[in-house]
């Protein structure tokens, strides 16, 4: 990779940020395009996130990726929104032309691509199950409620940000059943019946730590787990499930197909589509 003052730079926001493997993939798919751009990380808190977005225009970056914190309060930062970023309610990719910034989310598809990628799972007509309620989940409803799952659970810590997530979207999808639960050891008689699907849409993992309950008790037999949450080793959420005979996995597959949808929107093709997952370790 040569550095010059024609190199285009994207990168990713986060608070934390040290973990994404982000940067591994994009600059692997990037050198694997021939493209001269460079693909860096930036710490930035959330205090810090309205100077760092403007930042984008007076250093010309091409664009960035957004993570924990960011999803949501970048969307009032930004100068236009994708139609779809509209209705999440949250952005997770950030595209500059020539100062004007515009705003997408890529984790919906990215999420409905590793489902049936890594898990073979075609999500039109099932029970899900939605762990979190932040700019993720409402990525992740949007996705699953246009691939018409039948019903949709939040368990969430807080309730009143389930149940304002459901409020402001439930008539937007009539054909799916919505409901709310607290993100506790009840929730498992909470639930009326197992759901073919757990999705952890949270943070719980990032750092190693389980949830303190055996969430997966919610999913059927046969049924599967998905934890966006990623890392060198399997998250507690995917030991659980696979030691309950269920298929699990964790967030890369969802990391690179999303990864896949940003990289089309700053340079204006597609990646190769092995680039990124081999990058990431998921195929030799």
């Amino acid at each position: 990779m040569q550095l010059s003052g024609k190199t285009s730079v994207v990168g990713i926001f986060g608070d934390p940020v040290e973990h994404s493997l982000s940067p591994r993939m994009q600059n692997a798919a990037i050198e694997a395009g021939g493209i001269d751009a460079v693909y860096v990380p930036f710490h930035v808190t959330a205090a810090q996130l309205c100077d760092a977005i403007t930042g984008l225009r007076a250093m010309s970056l091409r664009g960035v990726n957004l993570t924990i914190p960011h999803k949501e309060a970048a969307c009032h930062l930004v100068d236009e929104l994708d139609e779809q970023a509209v209705l999440i309610g949250a952005i997770n990719t950030i595209v500059n032309e020539d100062g004007h910034l515009k705003g997408y989310n890529t984790d919906g598809i990215g999420l409905l691509n590793a489902l049936q990628q890594e898990l073979g799972v075609d999500v039109s007509g099932l029970r899900v199950l939605l762990v979190g309620a932040g700019g993720a989940c409402r990525a992740a409803l949007v996705a699953l409620c246009q691939a018409r799952v039948a019903w949709l659970g939040i368990a969430n810590r807080t309730r009143e940000r389930s149940l304002g997530l459901i409020e402001s979207l439930a008539q937007k999808f009539p054909g799916t059943a919505f409901a709310e639960y607290a993100l506790e050891a009840s929730l498992i008689s909470e639930i009326p019946e197992p759901v073919d699907l757990l999705i952890n849409t949270s943070a719980v993992g990032l750092r190693g730590e389980a949830f303190g309950f055996q969430v997966a008790c919610c999913v059927k037999s046969g049924g599967a787990v998905f934890d966006m949450v990623y890392g060198s080793a399997p998250t507690p959420l995917v030991r659980e499930a696979r030691e309950r005979g269920l298929a699990a996995a964790n967030g890369l597959g969802m990391l690179s197909a999303q990864g896949e949808a940003a990289f089309q929107l700053w340079f204006g093709s597609a990646p190769e589509s092995h680039v990124m997952r081999q990058a990431l370790g998921m195929i030799d």
